[in-house]
């Protein structure tokens, strides 16, 4: 039994911000892999799909950022799930967009949704996928950043990202095999040429030697 949750804010008005990658996610899943509606159930937007052992669920908390604990927490009591069969995809400022990061356990990095769910679960041993949307240049930008709607190049990589992650998370449901990797979206930096080696010029208004 999985459990897949991705982070984000409620309402229209926050639907094309980089705080919501999350819900990108797992509307992308929900699409590719056929669930039906969402029901309304745990706080939050929820499929679920398959019975016993084999059921995979997708979450989208309602509660807003940064109560996702709750929501989290309250399905997992329900269903008796352990932390290790859930998997919280969240935005990270720290990776610059067209780059995301899977991993197990960790702290929250400063992420008030990781924040909440490690206290009302009260460990930090769940899986997690981290979407870059890159960081401001000012630190009081952040809040008006993460909340804005995400636009150009940032926003056209951030929507390829997605994509990557729900290709990985796709394969994952399927197989159940976990790997803590690095995806990208963006081409791999070229190396700088190095000039070929040469023989020294000779010094202008010098003869060669006779």
């Amino acid at each position: 039994m999985k459990l897949l949750v991705g982070l984000g804010n409620p309402g229209r008005e926050y639907e094309s911000t980089p705080h919501n990658v999350g819900f990108k996610v797992i509307d992308e899943l929900a699409q590719r892999l056929g669930f039906s509606t969402a029901q309304t159930k745990f706080q939050s937007e929820f499929f679920r799909q398959g019975s016993g052992d084999d059921a995979l669920m997708l979450m989208k908390p309602q509660t807003y950022m940064n109560r996702s604990g709750f929501a989290v927490s309250e399905c997992l009591r329900f269903y008796k799930l352990n932390p290790e069969d859930v998997v919280v995809i969240s935005d990270d400022l720290d990776l610059p967009p067209g780059r995301a990061r899977t991993r197990e356990g960790g702290g929250h990095g400063g992420h008030n949704g990781l924040r909440s769910i490690i206290e009302q679960l009260g460990t930090d041993a769940f899986r997690r996928v981290r979407i870059g949307i890159g960081r401001p240049a000012q630190k009081e930008q952040v809040t008006g950043y993460v909340l804005g709607n995400w636009t150009g190049e940032g926003a056209e990589l951030g929507h390829k990202t997605v994509l990557r992650v729900a290709d990985f998370l796709e394969k994952y449901a399927k197989n159940s095999r976990w790997s803590s990797t690095s995806l990208s979206v963006l081409p791999p930096k070229k190396k700088p040429r190095l000039p070929s080696p040469a023989s020294e010029p000779e010094e202008a208004g010098t003869l060669p030697p006779s």
